[in-house]
């Protein structure tokens, strides 16, 4: 069925008008705080904006951090003056689609014209990113029970859902490898991403353990960095030195108890609802997303968020990466500029750079041959919480 028939006419909400990114680092150095301020300004020279035209601020930093760590003093940082809105968004890997999400309902709303939406993370400190996500993250919601049996970090949560995979589906290493493999093609394309080598057989099987079964290269690469982008109304558009990236639809979707016995199916997220929510908002079908930036620190998460968004069914997404559906030159790209195992790590906002660069269609040797709507998701705990939302270089689809 043609995108003609599965789509209604419909206008875009907002748009993302600016964008911009710091200094991207895995040496220790810069404060998140700074990181943000640096993110903010090169937004504001993308969309060529000065600080009075901002009557919005939306924060999000890493859920492992502090309030301190990025504040709402950021405003005074920027020298903004009097705004609308100012907010920090806490929802794990999901904030950054919803800190867009919000700035569009608060623009639809007629609370503002331009919010600056930043994300700002320093993981990579002297003891290196791997101590900084040792930590306990009480990922099953039973409080003490991750560090009362050695449950550290979110690597051992995903090893686990790796492993309950492999087992409801019969897949095993070769197919998360061929994740790594594909995202590494993309990363090989773009210039800015921190892997870029590709990735052989050898090279991957020979990496070390993390939590059995993901090696070193089923994991995400954390970076120290920020990113903001400038969502704008429609009002706002015309005089934008760069292509505006149209937002028509957004989708959350927040699970309940279903990590506990006798739940099925066990591998179900929150994506289900959010994708729901996306579809019946744009009226459509997966069918109708050209290219997929999805949130996905794990090999394994992208099996669970391609099953999840309706892109293929249950215990079929090992068989749409090997076939190459996913790589470069494929029919559905994936994680274009290398995702968070190639690229960088920068939670939600990884996917989000990514698709507005596809957007304005400057990803060159990377750009996808079809842009008209991209897919972009985000998700936090153990894939519990999820948002999700479309992308297009058009105002009306």
């Amino acid at each position: 069925m043609s995108k003609v028939n599965t789509v209604r006419k419909r206008v875009a909400k907002a748009a993302i008008t600016g964008m911009g990114q710091s200094t991207f680092s895995r040496e220790p150095g810069s404060s998140p705080r700074a990181l943000a301020l640096q993110a903010c300004i090169a937004a504001l020279a993308d969309r060529s904006a000065t600080v009075d035209m901002i009557d919005g601020l939306l924060l999000n930093r890493s859920p492992i951090e502090p309030s301190e760590v990025l504040p709402l003093h950021l405003k005074r940082d920027l020298g903004l003056g009097d705004l609308s809105l100012l907010a920090s968004i806490e929802a794990e890997g999901s904030s950054a689609v919803q800190m867009i999400q919000y700035a569009t309902l608060v623009i639809e709303a007629g609370g503002a014209s331009n919010v600056l939406c930043v994300f700002a993370d320093a993981p990579v400190r002297r003891a290196g990113a791997g101590k900084t996500y040792s930590g306990s993250m009480d990922l099953t919601g039973l409080s003490g029970w991750d560090a009362c049996n050695g449950l550290l970090g979110s690597v051992g949560a995903f090893a686990m859902s790796a492993q309950r995979y492999f087992h409801v589906y019969g897949a095993d290493s070769r197919d998360l490898y061929a994740v790594a493999a594909a995202e590494r093609a993309w990363g090989s394309l773009n210039e800015k991403a921190f892997l870029r080598d590709p990735l052989e057989e050898d090279a991957y099987f020979n990496s070390r353990w993390i939590v059995e079964p993901l090696r070193l290269f089923d994991c995400a690469y954390p970076i120290n960095g920020a990113i903001a982008v400038i969502v704008s109304s429609l009002d706002e558009v015309d005089n934008c030195p760069k292509p505006p990236a149209y937002l028509h639809a957004f989708g959350q979707g927040h699970s309940g108890a279903r990590h506990f016995a006798g739940h099925d199916p066990e591998t179900q997220t929150g994506a289900e609802i959010a994708s729901a929510k996306l579809l019946e908002a744009i009226g459509g079908t997966p069918a109708l997303f050209d290219y997929c930036e999805l949130y996905s620190p794990f090999t394994i998460t992208s099996f669970l968020a391609l099953e999840g968004y309706g892109l293929c069914l249950p215990g079929e997404a090992p068989d749409l990466v090997n076939s190459g559906a996913t790589k470069p030159g494929g029919a559905l790209p994936v994680n274009t500029g290398g995702g968070h195992l190639s690229s960088y790590y920068l939670q939600g906002m990884t996917p989000v750079h990514e698709a507005v660069i596809q957007a304005r269609g400057e990803g060159g040797a990377r750009q996808v041959p079809k842009n008209d709507i991209g897919l972009v998701t985000g998700f936090g705990g153990r894939m519990e919480y999820h948002s999700a939302m479309t992308i297009s270089p058009h105002r009306e689809l």
